[in-house]
C-alpha cells in the first residue's frame, strides 16, 4: 500500500514569474546575482556536485568576445528520468535560469543538449522557447535558445564529450584543464548546468537564498529531486531535503524487505541494510564518510534480488557504453564483467575478486573520465558488501 509521503514544492510549484524574475534581476548587479547564488549554497545538480555561483562567476570573468549557456539534458544515468518530468511540466524555469546566467556572463545564445530518447519532448519545448524569445524581446534581452538533440551515448554527458558531440565530433571526454568556464563549447567560455540546477536557480531568485539555504545540512543546501525505482510501493518523482538519512528514505520508500539501495544509478554506490541508519544523503564526504551524493536516482532492492545480476547488468551498461579512448575503461569495464562471470562459474577462486577490486580502483585513479572512475563505485561496494553472492 502506498503510503502518504511528504514532498517539497519548490521545483514542480506551478507558477508563471519569469517575466517579475528578469526584471528584477536587471535590475541588480551581477555581482549581487551571483553572491545569492553563491551565499544559498546551490551545487549542481548532475551528482558532481560544483557550486553554480562559482560556476558563473568564473565564466562572467573570462575574457571573450561569444560565450555560450548550456543546459545539459543528456539524462542517460540508469534509474534516473527527473529532468524530463522538469521539462515537461515547467521548462519555463529553467529557461529562466539559461536567460538569467546569459545576462550575467555577457552570452547571447544557448542551448538545451536533449537525449535522443527524448525526442518526444522537442515540439513542446520549441513552443515553449518561441514564447520566451517573445518575453525576451519586450524586456530588450538578447539572447536565443536552440535544441541539440543527442544520439544517444551516455558518454555524452559528460561535459566536455557532450561539447565535442555538438561540434560534430565523436563524442569523447577532453583532457582538463582547461574547464568549460575558459574552453567550453567552439573554444569559448561556456557555462554548462543540468535541469535541475537551472530550475533551482528561479526558485533562489523568486524566494530568496535564505529560504533555499533553511533547506538541507552544511555543504547541502536545498531540496533534490529523487528518481525513485526499484523494489517499492511508491515508484516516481519526489523532491525531497537533502540531508535526510538513508534509513529514512528506506522507511518511506521501501517495502518493508529492503536489503541494499543504489545511490546515484550505475555509477554511484550501493549502501547495504547494516549502512542505512549511518549513511545520510549529500555532498560531505561521499562513501567515505556518512554521506552520499546522488545525481537523482535511487533504486531499492530487497531480498528476492540478486546483486550479482545487478552488478552484472551494471558491468554490461559500461562495457557498451565506454568511449574507448582510454585503456583503464576500455578494458577494465570488460575484465571486470569476465571477472566476476569466472568467479561465479567456479573458474576463478574467490580470491580472483581481491584482485578485481584493485583493478576497480587503478579506474578510478587513471580514466580519463568519470565513466571510466565512476565504474569502482558500483563495483567495489557491491562486491565488498555482497561478496557471498558473487561467489555462491
Amino acid at each position: 500500500m502506498k503510503k502518504n509521503l511528504q514532498r517539497l514544492d519548490l521545483i514542480f510549484k506551478n507558477e508563471h514569474d519569469t517575466e517579475a524574475i528578469l526584471r528584477k534581476t536587471l535590475d541588480r548587479s551581477h555581482d549581487e546575482v551571483i553572491n545569492d547564488l553563491i551565499s544559498s549554497g546551490l551545487k549542481g545538480r548532475g551528482g558532481a556536485g560544483f557550486p553554480t555561483g562559482l560556476k558563473w562567476k568564473l565564466a562572467a570573468e573570462a575574457q571573450a568576445e561569444q560565450k555560450y549557456v548550456i543546459c545539459n539534458a543528456d539524462e542517460g544515468e540508469p534509474g534516473t528520468f527527473k529532468d524530463r518530468e522538469i521539462l515537461s511540466s515547467v521548462p519555463h524555469k529553467v529557461l529562466t535560469g539559461m536567460a538569467v546566467c546569459a545576462n550575467i556572463i555577457g552570452s547571447t545564445k544557448g542551448f538545451i543538449y536533449l537525449r535522443s530518447e527524448y525526442k518526444f519532448l522537442k515540439p513542446q519545448l520549441l513552443s515553449v522557447i518561441d514564447e520566451f524569445h517573445k518575453l525576451l524581446e519586450v524586456l530588450n534581452i538578447n539572447f536565443k535558445v536552440d535544441i541539440f538533440m543527442g544520439s544517444g551515448a551516455y558518454i555524452c554527458g559528460e561535459e566536455s564529450a557532450l561539447f565535442e558531440s555538438m561540434e560534430g565530433k565523436r563524442g569523447e571526454p577532453r583532457n582538463k584543464p582547461p574547464f568549460p568556464t575558459d574552453f567550453g563549447y567552439m573554444g569559448e567560455p561556456t557555462v554548462i548546468n543540468n535541469v535541475e540546477t537551472l530550475a533551482h536557480t528561479y526558485s533562489i531568485l523568486k524566494y530568496g537564498a535564505d529560504k533555499f539555504k533553511d533547506l538541507g545540512i552544511q555543504d547541502s543546501r536545498g531540496s533534490k529531486v529523487f528518481s525513485v525505482s526499484g523494489d517499492t510501493p511508491n515508484p516516481g518523482i519526489y523532491e525531497l531535503e537533502f540531508g535526510m538519512s538513508l534509513q529514512k528514505f528506506v522507511d518511506d520508500f521501501g517495502d518493508g524487505d529492503s536489503k541494499a539501495v543504489q545511490v546515484g544509478g550505475a555509477s554511484g554506490f550501493c549502501v547495504p541494510r547494516k549502512k542505512f541508519v549511518k549513511t545520510v544523503i549529500g555532498y560531505q564526504g561521499k562513501l567515505r564518510g556518512t554521506s552520499l551524493p546522488t545525481g537523482g536516482s535511487m533504486m531499492i532492492f530487497n531480498s528476492s534480488r540478486s546483486m550479482y545480476n545487478v552488478l552484472h547488468n551494471y558491468l554490461d551498461f559500461f562495457v557498451e557504453e565506454s568511449c574507448g579512448q582510454c585503456t583503464p575503461c576500455r578494458v577494465g569495464t570488460q575484465q571486470l564483467l569476465l571477472g566476476i562471470q569466472a568467479v561465479k562459474k567456479g573458474e576463478q577462486p574467490s580470491s580472483y575478486l581481491d584482485k578485481l577490486l584493485v583493478l576497480a580502483e587503478a579506474m578510478r585513479v587513471t580514466s580519463k573520465c568519470g565513466l571510466g572512475q565512476s565504474v569502482a563505485n558500483s563495483f567495489s561496494s557491491i562486491v565488498e558488501n555482497f561478496k557471498e553472492e558473487m561467489i555462491y
